[in-house]
């Protein structure tokens, strides 16, 4: 009923008070503004101004566009600008969801660099622990995903950041502290600590002990790394954590890491993100960002071969 235009034609009427200056700030012919007119009042069955009066007066329905017109035309002409400078690559918005506690290690200083590169970039960080995320990546309400479990999704992407392995922390006096490596069977008498998501999103259960059908003792949460940490080195525990996780405590003489299986534990942490912000300059960005800082800031990460999914 109401189109867009008709709403910037009575504010034009409003600010040059005149019809002959309002067609000519609009581009339009005084009788093609008249045009507009006639057919906005004809739509809503009443009028909209006093014509012949000077200044002009509107009447209770064209006060009531014009509040309307000062409450959306500045939101349209502020959408533009976005889209404008989204267009260019210089400025958009990046939601982000972590779905890995102990990736704040790293993400943190990603997080400065770009903000310093990209100033008008709206970056916003989310814990994806609380709420499902990729299905929010899909709804428009996040832009990228950080996580270890790629789930096919249509206009879904996902690009490996890079690979780790997982391993398991133990207290420095445990019984198995000597073995080479760990087998399954090892843990069904542990108490295992993990952080507080289902088990089907932890690859200590899906990758290790559910295959072998394994259980363990009990299972403990936490929501916090450092208190997990302080667990397992009280013995109350064990517990599984990318190997750069567990490395800031093992290399202080904290816990003892031990390699899962043989062959260890390999996995990979990706970008979920939607396939048409892979070319976006500033998102392009920030997942180079993201890859140079965990090699300089995390031990024992490896590149992640392989293409976009």
């Amino acid at each position: 009923m109401i189109d867009l235009r008709h709403l910037r034609t009575l504010h034009a009427l409003r600010e040059t008070d005149s019809l002959h200056e309002a067609a000519e700030r609009l581009h339009l012919t005084q009788s093609a503004l008249s045009h507009q007119f006639r057919d906005m009042e004809e739509r809503i069955g009443m009028p909209l101004f006093v014509r012949k009066s000077r200044p002009v007066r509107f009447t209770s329905a064209g006060l009531k566009l014009l509040q309307l017109a000062d409450q959306v035309l500045p939101q349209i002409r502020s959408t533009e600008r976005d889209l404008g400078k989204l267009a260019g690559g210089s400025a958009g918005r990046l939601h982000i969801a972590i779905e890995c506690h102990s990736c704040y290690q790293w993400l943190m200083p990603c997080v400065d660099e770009f903000r310093s590169a990209w100033p008008e970039v709206e970056l916003d960080l989310a814990s994806g622990f609380s709420f499902a995320p990729l299905p929010a990546l899909e709804r428009g309400d996040l832009d990228l995903v950080v996580t270890s479990d790629p789930v096919t999704l249509p206009g879904i992407s996902y690009v490996p950041l890079f690979a780790y392995e997982a391993l398991l922390a133990i207290d420095n006096h445990h019984a198995l502290r000597d073995k080479p490596y760990l087998e399954p069977s090892d843990i069904a008498h542990q108490t295992l600590i993990t952080y507080p998501i289902e088990r089907t999103r932890l690859d200590i259960f899906t990758r290790f002990l559910d295959p072998a059908d394994v259980e363990p003792a009990q299972v403990r949460t936490s929501e916090l790394t450092v208190m997990m940490m302080q667990l397992v080195a009280s013995g109350r525990g064990v517990c599984s954590l990318p190997n750069w996780a567990v490395h800031e405590y093992s290399s202080r003489g904290y816990v003892t890491a031990k390699r899962l299986g043989e062959h260890g534990l390999q996995a990979r942490l990706y970008a979920a993100l939607r396939s048409d912000m892979l070319e976006v300059p500033y998102v392009s960005d920030f997942l180079l960002t993201a890859k140079d800082i965990s090699f300089t800031t995390l031990a024992g990460v490896s590149v992640a071969s392989g293409p976009v999914r």
